[in-house]
């Protein structure tokens, strides 16, 4: 199979570590990928950084980010002045960001449709994740039916895949994987409120749920702390 021959993909690439081995995932099944971002006005910069890093180390042919203005709306401790926990509670927390899968998976398939591509990656996890809705295997199969459903590519006879490869994996399953193929977690930014070098804070959600998985996992947590 020649390079042209070979199946395009996009990638959603957020700079956290789910998202760097699903492009990891992509490529080692022979995609030729697409990374795209999405700066939704999130709370810092610094995972978008580490977005095109991690872009670059895994081969991507290609990097794009595109801006969405969620931050306008609010509604989440990622996109308006309300303060992160440090720890989850009962029920979806605060940290959710109303219909933001949703929204990046929508920008995903569009540009899937320019490229020309029948297949999208992303790195959403039902096991050790915080109770988002979007995280959960029947949001990807309805996505899925959605994209067949509202795309010239769908209707004139392309099907169209959603793949979720982390979507039944343990963190510390997704640690094993990424090590398994290379990646490096040192590069990749998890943490809801970095600081502008990407180090973490330790104390919210997405920290606790990644020092547990590599903990779990027997691995050495890469992780720069502040």
């Amino acid at each position: 199979m020649t390079t042209q021959d070979t199946p395009r993909a996009v990638v959603l690439v957020s700079g956290g570590m789910d998202s760097a081995v699903t492009l990891a995932i992509a490529r080692a099944r022979g995609f030729r990928c697409h990374a795209l971002s999405v700066a939704y006005g999130q709370r810092h910069s610094s995972e978008l950084v580490a977005a095109a890093r991690i872009a670059a180390d895994l081969g991507a042919i290609e990097h794009k980010t595109v801006a969405v203005d969620l931050r306008s709306i609010g509604g989440s401790a990622l996109t308006a002045d309300i303060e992160v926990p440090e720890q989850g509670g009962a029920g979806i927390p605060i940290t959710y960001v109303p219909a933001r899968n949703t929204i990046m998976l929508s920008i995903a398939l569009g540009w899937a449709e320019v490229l020309g591509a029948a297949d999208v990656f992303c790195g959403v996890n039902a096991v050790d994740y915080s109770g988002y809705p979007d995280c959960r295997p029947e949001f990807v199969a309805a996505f899925e039916v959605l994209a067949n459903l509202a795309t010239k590519s769908g209707v004139e006879g392309t099907r169209l895949r959603v793949h979720a490869p982390l979507i039944h994996l343990s963190k510390a399953d997704i640690a094993r994987e990424g090590a398994r193929l290379g990646v490096d977690f040192a590069r990749t930014v998890s943490c809801y409120q970095a600081d502008v070098d990407g180090r973490a804070c330790g104390h919210c959600d997405a920290c606790r749920l990644r020092a547990a998985g590599f903990a779990a996992a027997g691995l050495v947590d890469p992780t720069r702390y502040r």
